[in-house]
């Protein structure tokens, strides 16, 4: 039977950071979401928090560049919900900045398949089920590092994520599902010291509070 009481999120790349703070954001106002991330140890202490808050999630931990995995998944999402309100697209691998004159075979081709390869394989499975939701909504994150010296796995990936979100964006005007990119604020996650190690910290945005201000952007300013 399928289940129509709640608003269902999948979120993929919800085990830390910005994806983490959204899903928490969204169970707390009385969303059921669907968390999706490879780190199972994370996913669990995400669900914890949820748990602790008198809320609930349904847990996905698997890889969004396995096909299967991603089919199989979706195709769950429907039988038991027949839809998809919200898709926050958060799932990122994050290069370690290197020379382009030397990036690493490994690391180029891992970007290549969960920034770009992953998201054109999400964006055919994800859309009929946001079609069927009255609002379906995808929101993706923008960080414009592209040409920005020693970025080069991850700037160029990233932007052709962005490309295909863009590109969805356009073609859905008229018929839906609606597709947003916001640029999120600079916040203290562990991708941002990675990049910018011995950075303060201190003037850096809470995960917590950035969520809540791109989803007030998706609803309008209403609460999620």
């Amino acid at each position: 039977m399928i289940d129509t009481a709640q608003n269902i999120a999948l979120v993929t790349g919800a085990s830390r950071g910005l994806g983490a703070a959204i899903a928490e954001h969204l169970a707390a106002s009385g969303w059921h979401v669907v968390a999706v991330a490879r780190t199972t140890g994370a996913l669990e202490e995400l669900d914890d928090r949820i748990q602790a808050a008198g809320d609930s999630a349904t847990l996905a931990p698997m890889d969004i560049a396995n096909d299967a995995a991603m089919q199989t998944l979706c195709r769950s999402i429907y039988d038991r919900w027949g839809r998809v309100d919200l898709w926050a697209h958060a799932a990122i691998h994050a290069a370690p900045l290197a020379p382009t004159g030397h990036l690493d075979l490994g690391d180029w081709e891992k970007s290549l398949a969960i920034n770009a390869r992953a998201t054109g394989l999400l964006i055919p499975y994800v859309e009929p089920l946001l079609r069927a939701a009255d609002h379906g909504t995808a929101l993706f994150f923008d960080d414009p590092r592209a040409g920005e010296k020693f970025f080069g796995a991850y700037g160029a990936t990233k932007a052709a994520q962005i490309a295909l979100a863009r590109s969805w964006q356009a073609e859905t005007v008229k018929t839906g599902p609606r597709v947003l990119i916001e640029v999120p604020a600079p916040m203290p996650t562990a991708v941002r010291a990675r990049f910018f190690p011995g950075e303060d910290r201190s003037g850096l945005t809470p995960c917590s509070d950035e969520a809540a201000r791109l989803l007030a952007a998706v609803f309008d300013g209403q609460p999620a």
